[in-house]
């Protein structure tokens, strides 16, 4: 089976609207998220230093929505009018039907369980719509938090990477996770 790409799709689930990011969404991604050195803790991206800078990630970003292959959300509370985080995918490969996802949400938010949520939905729709084997992520050992949200979603742990990732810290140790689409065939019923 082959991947049917649909690009980024606006995706609801109960309390959420994941929709593709637009410009004016620069002041809210700053001052949401972006900027808070908390959330960037164990990411790649430094914290944004002026909305001008987010903005302009944010261009690059809208700009790449024509690629039917390209998948990045902005999470919006359906009771809160902007973005609160980002969810897409990093990294994937088509001749295994695999993508790699990664997310990140304002620290107001966390512990909510909306970024399980998010990513519930994002492997009910590259499973069911987009035809994906695969759907992985990763967490450096110290933000344990971030594999909660992943064994929340369904995801299994798969190993441990010894200094095997980057991060703003330098190198560090990942934990490994995915679930296939058997697993969730299974999980639904439907296997």
């Amino acid at each position: 089976m082959s991947v049917n790409h649909l690009g980024t799709k606006q995706l609801e689930t109960r309390r959420l609207i994941l929709r593709r990011f637009v410009t004016d969404d620069a002041e809210a991604m700053f001052c949401n998220w972006a900027n808070d050195p908390d959330v960037s803790k164990f990411l790649t991206w430094p914290p944004h230093n002026d909305e001008a800078e987010s903005k302009g990630i944010l261009e690059k970003w809208i700009a790449a929505y024509d690629k039917v292959d390209y998948y990045n959300w902005a999470i919006v509370l359906k009771s809160f009018p902007e973005p609160i985080g980002s969810i897409c995918v990093v990294r994937q490969r088509d001749d295994i039907n695999m993508v790699h996802v990664g997310y990140c949400i304002g620290k107001r938010w966390w512990r909510q369980g909306y970024t399980s949520e998010a990513l519930i939905r994002l492997i009910q729709f590259f499973f069911d719509d987009v035809g994906a084997n695969r759907i992985e992520a990763r967490h450096d050992l110290n933000n344990p938090n971030s594999g909660l949200v992943m064994k929340k979603a369904g995801m299994r742990y798969e190993g441990t990477k010894r200094q095997g990732d980057i991060n703003n810290h330098g190198t560090c140790d990942s934990a490994e996770y995915a679930i296939l689409a058997d697993d969730y065939r299974d999980k639904k019923g439907g296997g």
